[in-house]
């Protein structure tokens, strides 16, 4: 009836001596506990300490959160069955009640987990007032609240009632408190577990892993988070440093100074698939005025920033891996830099801290003052692409002109209709001059946006699309940054069209909306499925067709608008207004 273990080590490394007890009358007989394995053995042994087969590469080489391969959907009938067992006069029998549908080591380690992460809340008051406090685990169970020390230790004695190696692990943690780039000194404040599955030891924090606290630390509110279930060790490092540097499970090993000035990523930052932060110093210098932060990840996310609480002295936009984001801020000073992320999936609007940053800031760019009406990001991306905005002919952010005409073409992958409108800080462009600085034309599936700046500046021109289909409203896409720093530039809004001025049609000559007075000026335009065209000034002027093309020339003396009509069809006795142009005044 003796059970007996027989190690083999190399002659370089010391056995490790195992407690072993007999079936006799040491051993604290738990049969329905024990698996089919043992027939009834409960194995005590004292935990091997980590070793070379323990420990995982650093830095993190990117491929799973988790220290061992897990399905999280094979849990889903063990999770819900966990939540819901209801035993708190014992741990033995709360164990008991849970292994009831648990067989391999790693269930029982997940049931118990799940068990603690969802009934044991932290206890806000007793962590103010330690003394009054008791962290054994009878005590946290009864109670249903403790702190990390009370969660560990509960943990601890679970595991080995179920017969599973676990260990109470201490040390410093970046939890709450925690001030970026932050000493570290004297004792620990945070504790946490090691498991020993499938030969190798895995770390875990039921602590973390149950929700968090306010800032006040006044309210502690219950939020499962999954990341900190056997969390890679090369990412719990990121916020937990064990007291013995030996449960960093890690080759290398980390030094404390390395822990205190490596970035912090919380656990948001991994669970949204992103995988690095450039830079990796939580302290960003300003350079000419300028910080450039990038973060890379597995697949399309959205993203939004906030320097010092707004998003305006920033340039974002979205790479199919990841985000780019300048910044400029127009005071000098230290200021709180924050990134947000979530899923192009979600259809929720929340986005969740990812990163935080802090940006010194030694001198101001004046420059990079963006409009107020800047939108982040910025430009197209692959989410302007999903929204059937293909090919743009120009792929970055800012579009810059010298004499203050530009031209933006797009594929449109989409039957869609487009708004687009000019906007510009303490400018006289109302949001309907704002549209008529912009002209749509149409070529097949293409789509060219030909824009007359009215003067030098910062401009945004913003993107909106339906569906043709829809007779809803445009829902606004995306936006660019337009400059110009040539102060002559002075170009007049292009005509007024009607909404007889079919998509297709396309004006060739005169482009400006404003005439000049007692001229003869050419008409050239481009519109089919028409029977007449006029030119109504002061006398009206009609237009010839010839290859696809009216065109005439009409006088502007004596009158101040020029509007050109349309005879849709030839036995109609009347005429359509599809264009309006104004003239100079003498």
């Amino acid at each position: 009836g003796t059970q007996v273990t027989v190690e083999i080590h190399p002659k370089d490394s010391t056995p490790q001596l195992f407690k072993k007890l007999s079936s006799g009358k040491g051993a604290r007989r738990l049969p329905s506990l024990r698996g089919q394995d043992n027939k009834g053995f409960q194995r005590t042994e004292a935990p091997r300490p980590p070793g070379g087969k323990d420990l995982h590469a650093y830095p993190w080489d990117k491929s799973s959160l988790k220290s061992m391969p897990i399905d999280l959907q094979q849990f889903e009938k063990l999770d819900a069955y966990a939540l819901k067992v209801n035993v708190t006069n014992s741990v033995e029998e709360l164990v008991k009640a849970l292994l009831k549908q648990a067989r391999t080591d790693l269930e029982k380690v997940r049931a118990i987990w799940m068990w603690i992460c969802h009934h044991i809340e932290y206890d806000v008051v007793g962590y103010h007032n330690k003394s009054q406090l008791s962290c054994k685990p009878i005590d946290v169970l009864q109670a249903g609240k403790s702190i990390c020390e009370g969660y560990a230790g509960l943990f601890e004695q679970m595991c080995s009632i179920a017969g599973i190696q676990c260990m109470k692990l201490s040390g410093y943690s970046k939890g709450y408190g925690y001030k970026m780039g932050q000493t570290f000194t004297g004792d620990s404040d945070h504790a946490w577990n090691a498991v020993y599955l499938d030969g190798r030891w895995h770390l875990l924090d039921s602590t973390w892993g149950s929700g968090s606290v306010d800032d006040s630390f006044t309210k502690f509110t219950f939020r499962y988070n999954e990341f900190y279930f056997l969390t890679h060790p090369a990412l719990f490092i990121n916020n937990h440093f064990p007291d013995n540097s030996n449960w960093q499970l890690l080759k290398p090993t980390l030094k404390l100074k390395d822990f205190e000035s490596n970035m912090l990523h919380n656990s948001n930052f991994y669970m949204l698939g992103l995988l690095t932060a450039h830079p990796e110093t939580p302290v960003i210098q300003t350079v000419n005025g300028k910080a450039s932060v990038s973060v890379d990840c597995r697949s399309a996310t959205l993203f939004t920033f906030k320097l010092k609480g707004t998003d305006e002295h920033g340039l974002m936009t979205l790479k199919k891996h990841g985000m780019k984001l300048e910044i400029y801020p127009q005071k000098t000073g230290s200021h709180k830099l924050q990134i947000f992320a979530k899923p192009s999936k979600a259809s929720e609007e929340v986005y969740n801290c990812v990163l935080e940053y802090i940006v010194e800031c030694k001198s101001v760019d004046k420059t990079m003052r963006f409009p107020k009406d800047l939108h982040q990001p910025v430009g197209p991306s692959w989410f302007t692409e999903r929204q059937g905005f293909l090919r743009p002919s120009h792929p970055n952010p800012i579009i810059h002109t010298n004499d203050g005409r530009c031209s933006v073409t797009f594929t449109l992958g989409k039957d869609i209709s487009i708004l687009a409108s000019l906007h510009c800080d303490n400018s006289s462009l109302t949001e309907d001059m704002g549209r008529r600085h912009i002209m749509q034309i149409h070529r097949g599936n293409q789509i060219e946006l030909k824009i007359h700046l009215p003067h030098a500046g910062n401009f945004v021109l913003k993107i909106y699309a339906k569906k043709k289909s829809d007779p809803g409203n445009y829902d606004y896409i995306f936006n660019y940054l337009i400059t110009c720093l040539n102060t002559e530039v002075k170009w007049p809004a292009f005509p007024q069209s009607y909404s007889k001025w079919a998509e297709d049609y396309e004006i060739l000559e005169p482009l400006s909306g404003l005439l000049p007075a007692n001229r003869n000026v050419q008409f050239k335009l481009k519109m089919h499925g028409i029977a007449k065209v006029l030119v109504q000034a002061e006398n009206a002027y009609p237009l010839t067709q010839s290859r696809g093309y009216w065109e005439g020339t009409c006088n502007t003396s004596g009158c101040r608008e020029v509007f050109v009509m349309v005879h849709e069809n030839a036995n109609h006795s009347f005429y359509s207004h599809v264009l309006k142009y104004e003239v100079e005044t003498q």
